[in-house]
């Protein structure tokens, strides 16, 4: 049975808001707790009780949507509703979970609804799991009990991939390519590489250069010129991640020459 997913809505305009009233109100598993056409009627709102998802209009007046989003808990994942589809780069900025366009139709709303719901699926079994997981030592804290898979959020939807399908991770900018395995087209994320460094186990990816990170599992071969082959790719180490990674090499019984 699917879980009740609670959410508010804030708009200035009075016609949009009781339109997205109807789509709740006939959405199996959606709950509407409240709604606003005033910005900052909504703030104490959104942070005094928990929600799941904010159905949010972008240009009010007195505080827009964009700021109201920097606003809102964590948890709480932002669908941005708006009649300008020049905010669709800027909502990645703030984690947007979608990004419907009005007028809204109820078939681009049941599937943002459906995105929320699988994101809330796994964030409650990523929470579940590390509570019910047992300490690991102080020598092995970190990546023990590692999970098979992570989610990143690819043209505005968040896609689970296999840990063991990455073969390399790619920065360009504001933004990072993910290199699958099987698939011909990088997924493109809008994540540092900071971020990513901290999202894969290190026991398995390593940076490399910086602007690569590289699956271990999947290195072919490394050169005498310190060039990494990986799927298609040649990637050269950098002098700032050669130590650690020719001490990685050793500690797999490899020796340079």
């Amino acid at each position: 049975m699917n879980p009740i997913l609670t959410c508010i809505i804030v708009d200035d305009e009075p016609l949009a808001v009781k339109l997205l009233e109807s789509f709740v109100a006939k959405t199996p598993g959606l709950e509407l707790v409240a709604s606003y056409t005033d910005s900052v009627e909504a703030i104490a709102a959104v942070r005094s009780r928990h929600v799941d998802l904010l159905f949010l209009d972008i240009q009010m007046p007195d505080l827009d949507g964009m700021e109201l989003a920097r606003m809102v808990p964590e948890d709480t994942r932002v669908v941005f509703t708006t009649a300008f589809k020049e905010y669709a780069f800027e909502s990645y900025e703030v984690s947007a979970l979608d990004f419907l366009l009005k007028p809204i139709r109820y078939n681009k709303f049941l599937a943002a609804v459906e995105k929320a719901r699988k994101w809330t699926f796994a964030a409650n079994a990523q929470t579940a799991s590390t509570e019910n997981a047992p300490t690991p030592p102080a020598a092995t804290v970190g990546w023990t009990a590692e999970a098979s898979t992570i989610f990143i959020k690819v043209d505005g939807e968040l896609r689970q991939i296999p840990l063991d399908r990455i073969l390399y991770v790619n920065g360009m900018k504001d933004y990072v390519v993910f290199r699958i395995d099987g698939e011909r087209k990088g997924l493109v994320s809008h994540l540092t590489m900071k971020a990513v460094e901290d999202m894969l186990p290190p026991q398995r990816f390593m940076r490399v250069h910086r602007s690569f990170i590289v699956a271990l599992a999947h290195i072919r071969s490394v050169d005498r010129n310190d060039c990494i082959y990986i799927g298609d790719e040649i990637i050269h180490i950098t002098d700032a991640y050669k130590d650690a990674f020719y001490k990685y090499l050793e500690s797999k019984s490899v020796v340079r020459t």
